[in-house]
């Protein structure tokens, strides 16, 4: 145990870069997966195709694979990447395909009659979206978009392989220093738990709020 609370504070700064990665990509695919799921409901049929391409295309290949595109791929091209950067990019981009397609069945739940009925009342579609069908939408995909987003924090590891020193990558160094593997890979497990277990009860308790005002 000693080993462990000498290195404390290196594991504790790689599970800030975990939780740090996960709130951002987070934040950029939910943008993304509003984009994408009223493309493929409400956009024209070259937009339609495109989003559905998209979805297709990172549901799939490996999450890995695409972060070793975007970070060693476009480096080919010209555009050097810095590894967080990177990490940023592509975990939004995968996050983004697998919400999309929860908040396109949320709206697609959302009876006819809701856009009938404020139609009626004069709104536009675009405020239709945004007032009306959106928020009841978003109440019905937090559940499996919570699943979604813990799984994605576990995915953070495979940033590892593009040296971003994110939970996992610390436990390599250090194993690297120590030669040993057990202390370190035991420990970073558990700070994997808690993490889970924190944004579990964040997306609960967003949950039970948002149910108030059903």
């Amino acid at each position: 145990m000693n080993i462990i609370w000498s290195n404390l504070p290196f594991l504790l700064q790689g599970a800030y870069y975990t939780l740090l990665i996960t709130i951002v990509s987070m934040f950029f695919g939910s943008i993304l997966a509003v984009i994408v799921a009223i493309a493929r409901l409400k956009g024209n049929r070259p937009i339609r195709w495109l989003a559905r391409a998209y979805v297709s295309i990172i549901r799939g290949t490996p999450t890995l694979v695409q972060i070793i595109i975007i970070y060693y791929g476009l480096a080919d091209y010209g555009l050097n990447l810095k590894p967080l950067t990177a990490a940023y990019i592509a975990l939004s981009i995968s996050i983004g395909a697998y919400l999309s397609e929860t908040l396109r069945g949320a709206i697609q739940a959302i009876p006819k009659g809701q856009y009938e009925a404020a139609y009626a009342s004069g709104m536009t579609p675009i405020q239709t979206m945004r007032r009306i069908i959106l928020p009841q939408a978003i109440r019905i995909a937090i559940p499996p978009a919570g699943n979604t987003f813990i799984g994605m924090l576990k995915e953070t590891s495979l940033v590892s392989v593009i040296t971003v020193t994110e939970l996992l990558r610390s436990a390599q160094l250090l194993i690297a220093q120590y030669y040993v593997y057990m202390p370190f890979y035991l420990a970073i497990a558990v700070m994997y738990w808690i993490l889970s277990t924190g944004f579990s009860f964040i997306l609960e308790r967003i949950e039970k709020r948002l149910s108030i005002y059903e």
